[in-house]
């Protein structure tokens, strides 16, 4: 269960008290800095509508649980992503789909409004060539997508819409089967469609001619050989690992990956603890969680008090039953290692899920990011390599989408 996406935004990772951040050394610090660095998968839109919290002022990963904001991006040389219009799956109806998608246009809306708010220090990004002077600009590059295409509804020109506010990445689906496509971990266990739906192959179709691209995260396998064999342009998974490291049912294994590799797709892997490794069960934590999740059900508007009793809540229930079997930096190295060693470095990015459930031991937030770099090359890996690891790769997936348009 992925417990930082039930609780909307107010406790966003699963992260117990923060050491802090890994030191480098400074060849590699300054080497880092210098590269474009992109991560696939922020779900950082989440914190913009918090109760007096800034994306422009520091924050701490030990203190309020985000993971991501302006001052931090600067200090782990996060040049910016793909920031995620993430909407939770809820029920195929008429009113489902309605409730989702002003949800998800507000959303959008709030990325474009933190842009517009700083434009000094943040710039909306549209094409693959607009990454690289963003950044040299020393400002935040900021392209957006879509988690889970269920607010779509039934209207596939809604896409259009999306596409006109500047989204360039779209999902599938989610944690449960929707409309367009079988989820990777729904309940029932059981597929629905056997990959995409009639529906879904029309919104893919829709994606090729508006050169959006497809993303494969947390779609089920099926959706992904789906994807491979239909789409007219590569494929991107945005934030996922390797079966062959830890067999769950959000990773990929390696036929696939070298089937993704082979039609130019790209893996951005994930940091989200659980796909990482097998943990061992703390009933009580989960018990607790399982009640704090409730009293986030209850709904009203999130006030500045209601969060400061629910981040209470949280560090109480981190104090009393604390994670002692997390997933480390070493994990997380090891599906990327692995990725790298089936398809090369041309088809591996980062998409670490910050601020949706991302971080690991030695990882606790983007200030940690250059350990990832000082790895890279530990392992051999060129500075070119490391280059197109951290952007090179899933902004050439963008421009193949870009090139296929109107196919």
């Amino acid at each position: 269960m992925r417990v930082g996406r039930m609780m909307g935004a107010a406790l966003i990772a699963l992260l117990p008290v923060a050491v802090s951040a890994q030191a480098v050394p400074k060849k590699v610090q300054q080497l880092h800095q210098k590269l474009l660095t992109l991560d696939s998968h922020l779900d950082t839109p989440a914190s913009l509508d918090l109760p007096d919290w800034s994306i422009d002022e520091e924050h701490g990963v030990h203190s309020d649980y985000t993971q991501v904001d302006l001052p931090r991006m600067k200090k782990g040389g996060l040049d910016g992503g793909f920031w995620a219009i993430y909407t939770g799956q809820g029920p195929l109806t008429v009113e489902g789909f309605a409730k989702a998608r002003d949800f998800a246009l507000m959303r959008g809306v709030s990325i474009r409004e933190m842009v517009a708010a700083d434009p000094a220090n943040f710039a909306l990004a549209l094409e693959a060539k607009d990454a690289a002077p963003i950044a040299a600009a020393g400002k935040r590059v900021v392209y957006m997508s879509i988690e889970n295409a269920y607010p779509l509804g039934e209207d596939i020109g809604l896409l259009q819409t999306f596409y006109d506010m500047g989204v360039r990445v779209v999902g599938f689906a989610h944690f449960a089967h929707n409309q367009f496509a079988d989820s990777s971990t729904d309940p029932s266990k059981k597929p629905r469609f056997g990959g995409l739906s009639p529906l879904g192959k029309q919104l893919l179709k829709d994606m090729n001619r508006l050169g959006i691209v497809p993303d494969a995260s947390h779609s089920s396998d099926q959706v992904l050989d789906d994807l491979l064999a239909l789409s007219t342009t590569p494929v991107l998974l945005t934030h996922s690992g390797c079966k062959a490291v830890y067999d769950h049912p959000r990773n990929i294994d390696d036929d696939r990956l070298k089937a993704l590799a082979a039609k130019g797709g790209v893996i951005q892997m994930n940091a989200y603890g659980a796909y990482l490794k097998a943990a061992k069960p703390n009933p009580e934590r989960q018990k607790a969680m399982g009640a704090l999740f409730a009293s986030m059900r209850e709904g009203g508007k999130m006030t500045a008090e209601k969060r400061a009793e629910l981040l209470g809540k949280r560090q109480e229930i981190d104090r009393l039953y604390p994670e002692t079997d997390r997933a480390t930096f070493d994990d997380f190295m090891a599906h990327m290692l692995h990725a790298l060693k089936v398809v090369g470095p041309d088809h591996v990015g980062i998409g670490a899920d910050w601020d949706g459930g991302g971080g690991v031991v030695g990882m606790e937030d983007v200030l940690d990011l250059p350990r990832i770099t000082e790895a890279l090359l530990k392992a051999g890996y060129s500075e070119a390599d490391v280059q197109k690891i951290w952007a090179g790769n899933v902004l050439r997936v963008l421009a193949a989408a870009e090139a296929g348009k109107g196919t």
